[in-house]
Formats: structure tokens, sequence, C-alpha cells
């Protein structure tokens, strides 16, 4: 089903009407409210997937582009385990976003018990990483290779991502007790939200890695390769998994999002999947009709410019156009004729020039004939 189906919204729908859909649906089939009921829990992690790529405005106008391939064939949230639709959960009523680890649990936030508790040490998925390229219009009519210097966190080598120093000890957080929780008073309400102390973590360490600070993780540069494939604009995106930050104890990493803009051509215009080329011609050519070579992205061609062409004349050159990523047709090459008024005339081609005007009759010139017919006609209309 489609994201926007299952959270009942439309299309255009705005950010407000999205959350308040999604409010409403999270609190009716969390499974804490409904325990043992697999209908509801499975609905809960469907609307939490498409609560968090409609709900951010980069990935919202990827899928509204590629649709759910873009987060199937590609990766990038095409569903949520339960673990992680409990995380956009906690993000979304106040806890520590995504990956953040504790948080609310529905039953903080709503009551009831014997529903299932988030453990403060479960794995947590790592943060998604943006890295904005910029590429020349070439790369994206051809396709390249491109190596980048990605900064992001690794899980520390020394402590194996724990945090503690060799023979250091763990012990509970003495401000939460252990569960990486603590109730906070809101006016009359009392909520529970991630430890301040312990970061959510539940305990402490005596002893911190020296090599990490106690975090877990070391920040380093990597080199990533990635391939633009031909036909990619901007505005398109790229994935890597695996490339974001670290998860906190034993999560998974993130991934890495590349977001592509291409520099403009000095040459081509480009919509869609048509390129548009504004080709001057000389007056003679367009006179007399004649060959002129074009510029294309697979060479260059010829073309017969017609007898009479007009300045603004649009030729089309099938298949010529930009390759498409869906592997259908290329799109096709418009070369738009402008008609080049000669500069710079010596005496002796200025006086050539006005005997071929004065030559010329009605016949010859009749879209000037017609503009003088509709303009005199207008002026008579204004002044009676």
């Amino acid at each position: 089903m489609d994201y926007y189906e299952q959270l009942g919204v439309s299309k255009n729908a705005s950010a407000d009407d999205i959350k308040k859909a999604y409010r409403k649906l999270a609190v009716k089939y969390h499974p804490d409210k409904n325990p043992g009921d697999k209908e509801a829990e499975e609905k809960f992690k469907e609307i939490s997937a498409a609560y968090e790529v409609l709900s951010n405005p980069e990935k919202r106008a990827r899928y509204d582009q590629f649709g759910h391939e873009a987060y199937t064939s590609q990766g990038g949230g095409g569903g949520a385990d339960f673990n992680h639709a409990q995380d956009i959960f906690n993000a979304f009523f106040g806890g520590g976003g995504f990956g953040g680890g504790g948080g609310f649990s529905f039953e903080d936030l709503f009551g009831g018990g014997g529903g299932r508790r988030r453990n403060p040490n479960a794995p947590v998925q790592g943060e998604d990483l943006r890295f904005d390229l910029t590429i020349e219009f070439e790369d994206a009519m051809y396709g390249a290779e491109k190596e980048l210097q990605i900064p992001h966190l690794v899980r520390c080598d020394q402590c194996n991502g724990s945090g503690a120093a060799e023979g250091a000890t763990k012990k509970n957080c003495p401000h939460c007790g252990g569960t990486g929780v603590e109730n906070v008073s809101q006016g009359f309400f009392s909520v529970r939200q991630t430890c301040r102390a312990c970061g959510g973590k539940g305990q402490t360490i005596d002893k911190p890695c020296r090599s990490c600070g106690g975090s877990g993780k070391k920040r380093i540069t990597e080199p990533v390769k990635i391939r633009i494939r031909p036909g990619m604009d901007s505005g398109n995106q790229l994935r890597v998994a695996g490339m974001g930050n670290a998860g906190d104890r034993g999560g998974a990493p993130g991934d890495l999002y590349i977001f592509l803009t291409v520099r403009p051509s000095r040459i081509f215009h480009r919509e869609g999947n048509d390129l548009i080329c504004e080709v001057p011609v000389p007056f003679a050519v367009a006179a007399l009709g004649g060959e002129l070579d074009v510029p294309t992205i697979s060479g260059k061609s010829t073309i017969m410019v017609p007898k009479g062409s007009q300045y603004g004349r649009v030729l089309r050159l099938a298949g010529k156009g930009v390759p498409s990523l869906r592997g259908g047709n290329r799109g096709d090459l418009h070369i738009r004729l402008v008609i080049e008024t000669p500069v710079d005339l010596n005496k002796e081609q200025q006086e050539l020039l006005k005997k071929f005007q004065e030559s010329l009759g009605k016949n010859n010139t009749p879209q000037h004939n017609n503009f003088v017919n509709n303009a005199g006609t207008f002026l008579r209309s204004d002044k009676d």
C-alpha cells in the first residue's frame, strides 16, 4: 500500500496533517495497547515506516519521485522492525530521536501495564549521514565514478565499542537505577524520558576507554567509491549502506545518503530527459536553407535547416537527449534556431543589403506584413 494511503492522507497533505494522522494511528495500533495482536503490530510498523519517510522533506521528495522503489530496491526504509518503529514513536512523542536509545514507551505516556518495555541496553542503530555532491553536466550524461572522503563515527577498536578500558567495571546508573529513564514533572504530568546522567544506557563505567573517552566511537575519514549512472539529475540520491555513524551497544551503523547537484551546461538546457540547444544560424542559411553542424552529447550531428526558417524555430533530433535511468528510450534533442543578424558591415556590404531590401516584395516578409495589418487595426480601433 502507498505510504500516503497507510496514513490516510492525500499526496498534498501538509506536514501537520501527516503528524496528526500518525499520532492517531500510532496510539491506536501500538502493540502495548494491543498485546498479542500481530495484525496491530504489523500495522504499527507499517505506519511508522510511512511516517519516517513522509515526515522528512528530502525522503518525501525522493518517495514522490521514485515511489516505493526508492526504499526497496535501493534500500533505505522500505519497512521497519518493531525496535525501529518504537524509535520513531519515541522520537515523535519526545524521546531521544532515531537511534537515540531510551525515550518514551507507550505505557509511559498513556498508562497500562503488561506491555513490553524497551531494554535500555538493547542495540541501537547509528544515525544516517548526508553528503552533498556537485557533479559536472558531462558526468550526469555519460556516468562517472567518484571517490569521496567521508568523515563518520566508527566503533572504537580499542574497547570494541564498549567505552570501557581494560579491567573496567560497569554498574547501574545511580540516577536512574539502571533503567535508562527518569521521571520528569511537567506541570500536572509526570513523564519518563531518557536518563540525563547515563544517556539512557542504564550503566556507568568507572574507567572509560582512553582512545574514545568512553563513547565507544571514534571519528575517522574513509574513502568511498560511488557510481554516477548516466541520466542522473539534481535531486537524485545515492545510498551507501553502512557508511553512516556507528550504532550504540553493538547496533548496526547507519547509511550514507549522497544528494546530487548537477552544474548547468554552457550549451544544453535540460528538461526531464530532453535537451534544448540554442544554435546561432547565419542569416543566409536561414533564408536559403542548408546544412548546419550542431553538438549533441554523443558527438557532432548535421541537420538540414529548411529554407525560410524564422527565429525560434525548433528542429528535433530523436534519441539524442538524456539516457533514461529506468532503461527506456533516450530523450530528444531540440535545436532552437537563433537567426544571427550580420554586424560590422563595410560600406559595400551595406549597399548590397539596401539593394536586397529594396528588392523584397510583400510575399517575401509575410510575418512583418501580417503584424503591420494587425497593428493598424488595433490603432484604428483605439482611436475610435
